[in-house]
């Protein structure tokens, strides 16, 4: 199954959205559908972070995933 992430983040004194579909394993979905989004957006984000050379600065200000649920807060404990 595929989920719609939106992220953003802020990296060498700019804030920015990037925003994608992704696949997530549908067991691991119905057991826990904000916690398999996490894991997806947070695998994400340190490709981003790769790819950009993000800077000392870098933070998440909010990931979300299929329209308007907040995963944050699961993404920034990973």
């Amino acid at each position: 199954m595929y989920i719609n992430i939106k992220v953003y983040l802020h990296s060498k004194g700019t804030k920015f959205l990037q925003s994608g579909s992704f696949p997530v394993p549908n067991s691991d979905y119905k057991k826990d559908p904000d916690w398999a989004a996490a894991i997806a957006a947070y695998e994400w984000i340190q490709q981003i972070k790769i790819d950009f050379a993000a800077s000392e600065d870098f933070r998440i200000d909010e990931v979300t995933y299929n329209g308007d649920i907040d995963i944050t807060d699961l993404v920034k404990k990973l």
